[in-house]
């Protein structure tokens, strides 16, 4: 019986590993290969809408190039999503793949752990005869050697068998972890989705209503630009004052010296369009970027989201907008508005690069505040003179609960934390 269990033990160590092994799983790799180049066909396609779209956004602001803007804009807004739903089914199809393989994994080493224990029990009992019973019970003494020759060989196969399970332990733990970072991946990819579908919302909205309140007119299109332009200075004049009369003392400890590169930039391309700083007639409280709608607006430093709102719920307030303030922990907190969505809510931490919404401004849509065009504002103060409060001394925020800086010493310059052009 020892011989017979030694021989199949011996056949078991010495089959090829495709027996164990799972088969590569082509088929799936093809369909992933086959999703990669339509996304590769789709993103040459949305960088011909975008060039499209800002050759449009560079003409001068009538009735006839806003409308083209907004049809534009849902375009390539359409494009992203089909985009970001062939980027989900790639990363479904590598999730399938990996618990293919975490299966396989798993029943390597169910049959390794079986291999393992019979041949310890086996060997714990030939160890537990006597010498002297087995020359007795060998035919000759040669016979008892290639025996106990044999049990060695088996023995040194044995190590090599649990140095293998240690490494497809390894593996599995690998590949759980991959699998775990992709479902994380998937979640926030479908965060994503659910924003530019709400971005393509508005976008038809804010072409209907500017149809609507400009009655196809380009007078009334005109007047609409001017009454944008009194209503931001109204509501900058309403924060400055605000902001101006409120004293916080800094601990100048507690706030990092302007230097570049602290911060890392909140667009993937970068066009700076108003810097920061005081004005002839106004103060920008933060630097303005050039972005079309439906621009991924990225986090500057990882952080904690200390809130999100958007002033336009109250009607008569034209302020920030759709706004997001992120706290960082070097002191730093920044704003992200007119934003035409928002992915984040309070509480939620978030990472440096993450996508935390996409940018807006088109005048009048919802979420868009006092922008008189697309773009990204990103403000940036101190933190511990921030608060989040509503703006009762404004003539229309009154009820609005937006960031508010305790004094304007609290601002800081982004353009001076960001990395240099």
């Amino acid at each position: 019986m020892k011989c017979i269990f030694i021989l199949t033990l011996s056949i078991y160590f010495l089959l090829p590993s495709s027996t164990i092994d799972a088969a590569n799983p082509t088929e799936i790799q093809q369909q992933i290969e086959q999703v990669k180049r339509d996304r590769e066909a789709l993103i040459e396609e949305q960088k011909k809408l975008q060039v499209e779209l800002e050759a449009i956004n560079k003409e001068r602001q009538t009735l006839g190039t806003s409308v083209k803007t907004l049809d534009a804009t849902r375009k390539k807004l359409t494009k992203d999503i089909s985009i970001t739903q062939s980027k989900i089914k790639s990363t479904n199809l590598t999730i399938q793949t990996l618990e293919d393989s975490m299966s396989e994994k798993e029943r390597q080493i169910a049959i390794h752990h079986k291999a393992i224990k019979d041949t310890l029990a086996l060997l714990s009992e030939y160890d537990s005869h006597p010498l002297l019973l087995d020359v007795l019970a060998a035919g000759s003494l040669s016979d008892l050697w290639k025996d106990r020759s044999q049990l060695e060989g088996l023995n040194s196969s044995l190590e090599e068998e649990i140095n293998s399970l240690r490494e497809t332990r390894k593996i599995l733990s690998q590949e759980k972890e991959q699998k775990e970072r992709m479902k994380k991946e998937q979640l926030t990819l479908k965060g994503q989705l659910s924003g530019q579908k709400s971005v393509i919302e508005e976008s038809k909205k804010a072409k209907e209503k500017l149809l609507a309140e400009t009655k196809s007119k380009e007078t009334e299109y005109q007047k609409m630009l001017a009454e944008n332009l009194a209503r931001q200075k109204e509501s900058e004049e309403d924060l400055y004052k605000l902001e101006s009369g409120l004293q916080i003392e800094l601990d100048p400890s507690l706030v990092p010296s302007p230097r570049h590169g602290i911060l890392f930039w909140p667009l993937d391309n970068i066009f700076i369009t108003d810097s920061f700083g005081q004005r002839p007639t106004r103060y920008h409280n933060g630097a303005d970027f050039r972005a079309t709608v439906g621009t991924a607006v990225k986090t500057v430093l990882s952080g904690i989201v200390q809130g999100v709102g958007n002033t336009d719920e109250t009607k008569g307030c034209y302020s920030y907008g759709r706004w997001i303030l992120i706290r960082h922990g070097n002191g730093l907190s920044s704003v992200y508005a007119h934003l035409s969505a928002s992915l984040v809510k309070t509480g939620q931490s978030v990472e440096t690069g993450e996508t935390i919404g996409y940018s807006g401004g088109y005048p009048r849509a919802f979420g868009s505040g006092n922008s008189r065009g697309p773009h990204l504002h990103l403000g940036l103060f101190a933190s511990q003179g921030v608060e989040i409060r509503q703006f009762t001394t404004s003539k229309g925020c009154k009820t609005v609960s937006m960031p508010i800086a305790l004094g304007l010493g609290v601002y800081r310059d982004p353009l001076a934390y960001l990395p240099t052009l």
